[in-house]
């Protein structure tokens, strides 16, 4: 029989069991069922190729066990584990996943959310770039529930889970100044509207504060995505008053002053000490390997899922935020700074 043409009516009948009691079966209620009836429905579908059909079952069920993940770089390191870390949880729980891939793009974004609203996925897991917050929330409070992860934006109200971006930064700091290091070069994305970003500064200040260490504003390089370092760290090395130690806060960023210091040959931590947060794919293979602060994606994926799925079985419960731990992995890119 073509697997297409077969009805859960065709299921019920080999099995010679009611319809309802196949439908009970394919949902997962089989507890009250006998041993020989399980064993004969389950025997029913695999001789017939049995396979559900989904949209007729979210029309009774209201639900089609999908979510939406939008994503900014699906090829990132930390965006691709912190995906695995989403769909083993949700292959575990019986759902499935669509992925777009906003490339950063606000209005990439938009559709992609337009567009898992008409699909009627039962929610979305999202990693914004910032500028649709009213219509995530919207969408979060209107159509279906949402919850976002990576970065935390000011004016947007919907479940979060994020690194401890805070308390990872402090550490960091911490560690370096313990080394001796009181002229730290803090290199960053503009931070003022991202939540997530302002974290990794208060961090970092907090460390200095605790210490009775000033921070010298002009120890800040600013970094962006079209333009890459606003200033070079070669030339601030040069300075009167030049860092002993490079805080450099994502991937991109770690690797654009580490190619610019090979550039002018200046050895690491030799004459600076570079430390970065977010773990490098094989870091601990490079030439001077890179004490990084090493994040979960994968674990904070898992998170993103369960908290979605929580609001999707309890639509009234309230929002949350839940941070996920991070650790300082120590390599041989840091030392105490030269006399």
């Amino acid at each position: 029989m073509n697997k297409s043409k077969v009805r859960l009516i065709d299921v019920a009948e080999k099995a010679g069991v009611s319809k309802s009691t196949a439908s009970q079966f394919l949902n997962g209620r089989f507890d009250f069922m006998s041993f020989d009836t399980r064993l004969r429905l389950q025997k029913a579908v695999e001789e017939l190729n049995y396979v559900p059909n989904n949209i007729a079952r979210s029309l009774k069920t209201n639900k089609t066990k999908t979510l939406g993940v939008i994503v900014r770089d699906i090829a990132s390191y930390y965006t691709s584990q912190t995906i695995r870390g989403m769909d083993d949880y949700c292959k575990s729980h019986g759902y499935d996943l669509f992925i777009y891939n906003s490339d950063f793009e606000p209005k990439t974004e938009k559709n992609a959310l337009t567009t898992l609203c008409q699909l009627n996925v039962d929610g979305a897991i999202i990693a914004s770039c910032g500028n649709n917050a009213k219509l995530i929330e919207d969408i979060s409070n209107n159509t279906m529930p949402v919850v976002q992860f990576q970065l935390e934006h000011d004016d947007c109200d919907t479940g979060i889970v994020v690194a401890d971006y805070k308390r990872a930064s402090f550490d960091a700091t911490e560690y370096l100044i313990n080394l001796g290091h009181k002229h730290i070069c803090f290199v960053t994305q503009k931070f003022e509207s991202v939540k997530s970003r302002q974290e990794k500064y208060q961090g970092f200040v907090d460390a200095h504060t605790k210490h009775n260490i000033p921070v010298d504003e002009a120890l800040t390089i600013h970094w962006s995505r079209q333009e890459g370092l606003h200033r070079s760290p070669v030339e601030m090395l040069k300075s009167d008053n030049p860092p002993t130690a490079f805080f450099t806060q994502q991937i991109a960023i770690t690797i654009d002053v580490l190619k610019e210091l090979e550039a002018a040959s200046i050895p690491i931590p030799q004459d600076v000490s570079l430390l970065g947060f977010e773990e490098i794919p094989m870091a601990e293979f490079f030439k001077v390997p890179i004490t990084v602060i090493k994040q979960q994606p994968y674990e904070l994926g898992g998170e993103a899922a369960r908290m979605l799925m929580n609001k999707i079985n309890n639509p009234k419960s309230v929002n949350t935020r839940m941070l996920v731990p991070c650790s300082l992995v120590e390599r041989s890119s840091c030392a105490a700074p030269k006399a």
